[in-house]
């Protein structure tokens, strides 16, 4: 099963990826985010990084990004890429992710990749008011990638909002459940949470009734 979990900046996606995995067993998830597969910027002066348009579906390395889904979809083993806010650039370190019978990935722009959606099983919106999705997007770029208020305004009105209203605003369409209020509405939560456990369940069941039959000997010697 893999869940598609997509929202505008700031609006609880990743609370509610991480009080889904709070809910099941966390050993049969793969969690993916799609901010670690930003492009690598290293080649571009770090002045020219810090305007590139973050917020637009070319920024994402969809191409690697759908490789991986399929691959953890058939059973392979993928590499994380590991993305380094503060200076636009993919590390040198990658993460090992192994397969597992369920796959969650989040990211504001997931619904608007074709490739993305037709992988996904259960597509989650989560729909938080605008003003909420700044403040939160403000004090998490300020605390965590060491970007100064100004800055931050300044991003959020020339790129983040915009590209909202163009790409992750309408990709709303393709969600098959909407959750407002994000990681706050623990009845939404607790329902898709539900299915995963379901889904979990048939896993373990398909997977026992196909383990080898294991013949044990008893010690009775036969006569003769």
């Amino acid at each position: 099963m893999i869940i598609g979990i997509c929202g505008g900046t700031g609006s609880g996606k990743t609370t509610v990826a991480n009080r889904i995995l709070e809910a099941v067993s966390q050993d049969e998830v793969v969690f993916l985010q799609q901010d670690s597969y930003y492009r690598d910027l290293d080649q571009l002066p770090l002045d020219i990084r810090n305007v590139v348009n973050f917020d637009h579906p070319d920024a994402i390395d969809n191409d690697l990004l759908v490789e991986h889904l399929r691959a953890l979809k058939a059973g392979r083993s993928v590499e994380l890429p590991l993305y380094d806010f503060k200076t636009h650039s993919r590390r040198a370190e990658t993460l090992h992710v192994e397969p597992q019978p369920i796959i969650i990935i989040e990211g504001i722009l997931i619904f608007a990749e074709q490739r993305l959606l037709d992988e996904m099983d259960i597509r989650v919106y989560v729909d938080t008011p605008d003003d909420i999705r700044f403040i939160r997007r403000l004090r998490r770029d300020v605390a965590e990638r060491g970007r100064t208020v100004e800055s931050v305004i300044e991003q959020y009105l020339s790129t983040v909002r915009p590209m909202h209203m163009q790409f992750v605003e309408p990709s709303k369409r393709a969600a098959d459940v909407i959750i407002p209020e994000g990681g706050h509405n623990l009845v939404s939560i607790g329902l898709i949470s539900g299915r995963i456990r379901e889904r979990l369940s048939d896993a373990r069941r398909t997977r026992d009734e196909s383990a080898p039959a294991v013949a044990v000997g008893l010690g009775v010697r036969q006569g003769g």
